[in-house]
């Protein structure tokens, strides 16, 4: 694994625990273009109070404000979970070229897991992807969430 996924991930993974000090599911995103963090983001589902509230989509939303765009053509994104059936269409819509992600969500993943959605030849743009990046330290962040909550 290079080092330059290692650093994002990281950095994703911060942002993870920021969500789980607010009582939020600790997912965390980071958009990268051009070598440069371009936005950061971490759930925030319950304080928000709105279902699309998710690392992913409030990371994309917060780059498309900064390059007043909504193509992120040649963004990468590095979230600690693999996103959802709705983020990973939002990922499609806005023509990442490549998502990394670690932990695996077996019921409802929507890269790999469970639905296919960023490899669907039917879409507009299909975004490369790379799965299980430092998959461990990003499952025992979820899995103690989960495991504190009962």
């Amino acid at each position: 694994m290079t080092d330059e996924k290692i650093k994002y991930m990281r950095l994703a993974l911060k942002e993870a625990k920021k969500a789980e000090e607010r009582g939020e599911v600790p997912i965390g995103c980071i958009i990268v273009k051009d070598g440069k963090v371009l936005t950061r983001a971490y759930n925030r589902r319950q304080e928000k109070r709105v279902v699309t509230a998710h690392a992913e989509i409030l990371a994309i939303e917060k780059a498309s404000k900064k390059i007043k765009d909504w193509r992120l053509d040649g963004a990468e994104m590095y979230v600690t979970l693999e996103p959802c059936a709705m983020c990973a269409g939002a990922i499609a819509g806005a023509r990442f070229k490549k998502v990394y992600f670690g932990a695996y969500e077996k019921k409802g993943g929507g890269v790999e897991s469970k639905f296919n959605i960023l490899s669907e030849s039917g879409l507009n743009h299909v975004t490369d992807y790379e799965g299980g990046v430092m998959e461990e330290e990003c499952s025992a962040v979820i899995k103690k969430f989960f495991k504190d909550r009962r």
